[in-house]
């Protein structure tokens, strides 16, 4: 650690903690103003501050009440990362060294739950309302502390998964099949890949395997009528859309015009045909009226608290609260609902969201089940298996973890329309 990276962490970290806009963009932000940075330091720097973010529910229960963002990365150095603290000398003061032995010598196993599972109180009360037991709070925190896996999604339009391995090994890129995904591979490190003309031509794009397993869930099949009713950026339109084997028509809706806007160079690298993103104003719009009861299958990967996400956007425990689910709640029923008309008989429709919590999963797909007696939930462990993949599941819905697939925290419903 130099004075240099010390100084851009502190930076950065003034500019996350408010938790006003996302860290990665706080991030991105700062390199960009700094071009000077070399490789290495962005890499420590960025891995600090992530770290941080992760374990700053400890931090806050080590350092005391009145401790500020020094305090915190002191803590976080010496009790967290356990570093030599020779090589913090050329940093701190005597008193700061002082404090660093102090941390080091904290006990966690002596604090209360959301601090040993590093979540906050909001988080775990929620959990406990939502029938986890303590030992399943600490085993998801904890998981929720390592950094992600790189995932990519082999585009099978252009080129299948084994060529794309032994093309990025050529480069020196090392990875290996993912478990569950047909398409996937797991990358070691975080090598830079956008600069590749393998990823410029089209041949992968990032996406986790969860994410991938979600797109294959819609059964999507040549010549058919999809809707991805919360598209973003469209990582799932696109694996759909290789389903689909850019035949049929995939209907990439949202009500955002800039992630519409951030799927157009994604769709011109794939190579698809079959896309129509469309700009809604809300899952009522007319547009969707329009195509009520002609869709194949329709998927909704709903607004939802992120918290399944927490390995890649730590801060989102901080940006997200009680009363923020109960209102994504609300949003997530009313989108589901509307989505459904779109879904002819026999199709399907397919819930979905990046998030551990029931009350915003099966609670969700159980409310509209009770609602609309015209769906029927299917078995996902018998959808899966027929496309010869194995996953272990506790019932008929997905819920992926990192601890359990190494995927992000997914969720997943499958209905039918009767």
């Amino acid at each position: 650690m130099n004075k240099t990276q010390f100084d851009a962490i502190l930076d950065v970290l003034h500019t996350v903690l408010p938790f006003t806009a996302p860290a990665d963009v706080c991030l991105s932000r700062y390199f960009r103003d700094h071009p000077k940075l070399g490789a290495r330091d962005r890499a420590e720097i960025a891995e600090t501050v992530f770290g941080l973010l992760r374990h700053l529910p400890r931090l806050k229960w080590a350092c005391g009440e009145k401790a500020g963002v020094i305090d915190w990365m002191v803590a976080y150095w010496a009790a967290v990362e356990k570093r030599n603290l020779k090589e913090l000398t050329a940093i701190f003061d005597t008193r700061r060294m002082e404090q660093a032995k102090e941390y080091k010598a904290v006990r966690w196993d002596e604090a209360p739950l959301a601090v040993r599972a590093a979540l906050p109180q909001w988080t775990v009360d929620a959990m406990l309302a939502d029938g986890f037991d303590e030992a399943a709070i600490l085993e998801t925190g904890r998981a929720m502390l390592q950094s992600a896996p790189l995932d990519l999604r082999a585009n099978t339009l252009k080129m299948k998964r084994e060529p794309v391995q032994t093309e990025l090994a050529a480069q020196g890129i090392e990875s290996v099949p993912t478990p569950f995904s047909p398409w996937g591979l797991r990358v070691t490190g975080k090598p830079g890949l956008s600069r590749l003309n393998l990823f410029k031509e089209g041949a992968f794009e990032v996406q986790d395997e969860g994410s991938q397993l979600l797109a294959l869930l819609t059964g999507a099949k040549r010549g058919q009528m999809i809707a991805d009713f919360c598209a973003g950026a469209g990582g799932k339109t696109l694996a759909i859309g290789a389903m689909m084997q850019s035949s049929g028509s995939l209907y990439a809706f949202d009500i955002s015009e800039k992630r519409l806007s951030n799927l157009k160079p994604r769709l011109a690298r794939s190579g698809l045909s079959n896309v129509r993103p469309q700009l809604i104003a809300s899952e009522n719009d007319t547009k969707i009226k329009r195509l009520a009861g002609k869709m194949d299958a329709v998927l909704v990967d709903a607004p939802c608290s992120g918290l399944g996400t927490l390995r890649r956007n730590p801060d989102l425990k901080y940006r997200q609260s009680a009363q923020s689910v109960v209102e994504l709640n609300a949003k997530q029923a009313s989108i589901l609902a509307s989505a459904s008309r779109l879904v002819k008989a026999g199709g399907r429709l397919v819930y979905a969201t990046c998030s551990f919590l029931p009350s915003e999963n099966r609670k969700i797909v159980d409310a509209f089940l009770a609602a609309h007696p015209e769906f029927q939930l299917l078995d996902v462990r018998e959808l899966l298996t027929k496309e010869k993949i194995e996953l272990a599941l506790d019932n008929e819905c997905m819920q992926l973890s990192p601890m359990q697939h190494g995927t992000d925290g997914f969720f997943a419903a499958v209905m039918q329309r009767i």
